[in-house]
């Protein structure tokens, strides 16, 4: 791949690197559409049990390559929603992702870089990060990123950094939800072990479902159709092959099935 690296490493965790440090990891066509192929082989594999999504050099990314901001000027109405929904279609890709999802922040990540971080379900950054939501200083709109930035710091503190495009600190960037823990960057890949760890513990198909489940139920009203939903799929994890053997494991005081087979 041109632009970024793939593998899978021991473990069966795939790793996917951002790997334009020349110009800061920033994104364009191509990275979108490497993006993509990556994200649809990591959600039909089976056997891999989480996505690890880092960049290389100093910085996670500047956000989209200017390049390709210049291309994006001469295109008519058409191509550049076109062109968008691109980014948008990966972005929910990664949201929806049937694994977990851990990105690994360092250096500064701007404009459609907090896109990508929002859609991991975990982020871990260094405590020297910057973020910044720049679109507003170029007359532009994060508006492809706008649903996941939103989901993971509210509403109003989005409306804010749209609109003052201040760059706000790792600890600010927790403090909102955008980063899950803050470490000094020497200890990064240390802590997203502990976490990759903590996940291969666990039903991967358990793993799965609940990361499902969350999305089902966000912001749905508790009503009795929900109930009897979430009480279905109570049931059928109960009774599924992967419920019944951790039960049994528990109840044997033996390892689960899936622990042999990392």
């Amino acid at each position: 791949m041109q632009n970024i690296e793939f593998e899978i490493n021991a473990i069966n965790v795939a790793v996917v690197t951002l790997n334009r440090p020349n110009i800061h990891n920033a994104f364009d066509e191509i990275t979108i559409a490497e993006l993509m192929s990556v994200f649809d082989i990591v959600n039909d594999d089976n056997n891999i049990r989480a996505l690890i999504l880092r960049a290389s050099g100093k910085t996670f990314s500047a956000g989209a390559d200017i390049n390709w901001m210049k291309k994006m000027a001469s295109y008519s109405q058409s191509e550049n929603e076109a062109d968008a929904l691109q980014l948008g279609r990966m972005l929910h890709k990664l949201y929806t992702l049937n694994k977990p999802t851990i990105a690994r922040v360092q250096g500064a990540a701007y404009g459609g870089a907090l896109g990508i971080i929002a859609c991991c379900d975990i982020a871990v950054g260094s405590k020297l990060s910057k973020f910044c939501l720049s679109e507003a200083k170029f007359g532009l709109l994060p508006a492809t990123i706008a649903p996941y930035v939103v989901k993971a710091i509210g509403v109003r503190e989005a409306k804010r950094l749209f609109m003052t495009a201040e760059v706000i600190s790792a600890r600010r960037a927790r403090r909102l939800g955008l980063l899950s823990e803050i470490v000094s960057e020497s200890e990064l890949d240390s802590t997203i072990g502990l976490m990759i760890g903590r996940i291969l513990k666990n039903g991967p198909r358990a793993v799965s479902q609940a990361k499902a489940l969350a999305l089902m139920v966000d912001e749905a009203a508790i009503s009795e159709e929900l109930m009897e939903k979430t009480s279905k799929i109570n049931a059928m994890a109960r009774t599924s092959e992967e419920g019944q053997e951790g039960l049994s494991s528990f109840l044997s005081k033996r390892d689960p099935s899936w622990l042999t087979d990392v």
